[in-house]
Order: C-alpha cells, then sequence, then structure tokens
C-alpha cells in the first residue's frame, strides 16, 4: 500500500487479528482499537497474535502492561485460540 492509499477501515468487533499489521503499527493500532472498543460498550476482546516465535505475543502483552485503557488480559483458554490469543478486559470508559 502507498503513502497515499486511504486508511483501510476495519469493522470494530470483539476480536482483532494482529497478523495482518506491521510491528510498527501495533501500538497505535491497539490504542485506537481499544479507544473504538469502548465507545461501543465493548469490555471484552481477544487479540489474535498467533503461537511462531512468541515475539509478537510479547510485544502485545508489554503494550498491554502499559495501556491506561486495559484492566486486565490473560492467555486465551482452550475455546479462544490458547497461547495463540489474548483476551484482553477493558476498563469502563469514564461517564
Amino acid at each position: 500500500m502507498s503513502e497515499d492509499s486511504p486508511p483501510v477501515r476495519i469493522p470494530i468487533t470483539d476480536e482483532l487479528d494482529l497478523h495482518t499489521f506491521r510491528p510498527a503499527e501495533i501500538t497505535s493500532l491497539l490504542e485506537e482499537y481499544f479507544k473504538a472498543c469502548g465507545e461501543r460498550g465493548l469490555r471484552e476482546v481477544r487479540l489474535i497474535h498467533g503461537k511462531g516465535t512468541g515475539a509478537l505475543r510479547a510485544t502485545v502483552h508489554s503494550l498491554l502492561r502499559r495501556s491506561s485503557r486495559v484492566e486486565s488480559f490473560r492467555l486465551g483458554n482452550e475455546t479462544s485460540g490458547g497461547w495463540g490469543a489474548t483476551v484482553v478486559r477493558l476498563k469502563s470508559p469514564p461517564e
């Protein structure tokens, strides 16, 4: 995609597959995604980072620890992707 291309709009659901994004995009992507989720009343979301070497998972978890929008997070279980996904509980938006 060239720099002149318009931004790609992705639907905001309770699941985000990170495989299609460059590592440099992850920080801003997650903050914008969490903001949009909060606006839609989504409190629990699943981030799919894959199993692989664990590098993307480590990056994601580091970002989640620092995010002011995240209440808690955990690796997925047998029904939510195992260690290839992270389930995130978002804080309630301020009233």
